[in-house]
């Protein structure tokens, strides 16, 4: 049991990482924000969207998909007997992907690919986490 919950935990610090990572660390460097720009208040991003880089937006995409992967991944590889803590990571950062398409206007191809990436990294995610499974 508690195995599953550190399994769950670390599973979704990792998956919160690896979207910091691809997001922050690696998009806003390849494709800076306009001047002034404030990422973190919601506000800004919703009348400004359109400013944002299309390497960044692409960025995010990305990262969703990747962080989703990793997670359950994650989660799986310390679980080791159960895909659940995979699952909650899964559907945790699904939830966030979705969060974000619908409180942020985007472009209709950034939607599409970012929820659509998302379902396909929760389905690869799946295998993967299957396959550190040992019955």
């Amino acid at each position: 049991m508690l195995r599953s919950i550190a399994a769950t935990i670390i599973g979704l610090i990792s998956a919160s990482l690896t979207v910091y990572v691809i997001e922050s660390l690696i998009g806003h460097h390849l494709f800076p924000l306009p001047h002034g720009a404030d990422p973190l208040n919601m506000e800004w991003l919703s009348t400004h969207m359109h400013e944002i880089p299309v390497g960044m937006k692409i960025c995010v995409v990305l990262a969703h998909f990747i962080g989703i992967i990793v997670g359950m991944f994650v989660a799986a590889k310390i679980s080791k007997k159960s895909i659940i803590p995979s699952y909650i990571v899964g559907i945790m950062m699904l939830f966030a992907t979705l969060s974000n398409i619908i409180m942020l206007p985007k472009e209709f191809w950034f939607t599409l690919s970012d929820g659509s990436l998302a379902l396909l990294g929760f389905f690869l995610g799946k295998s993967l986490a299957k396959k550190q499974l040992q019955f």
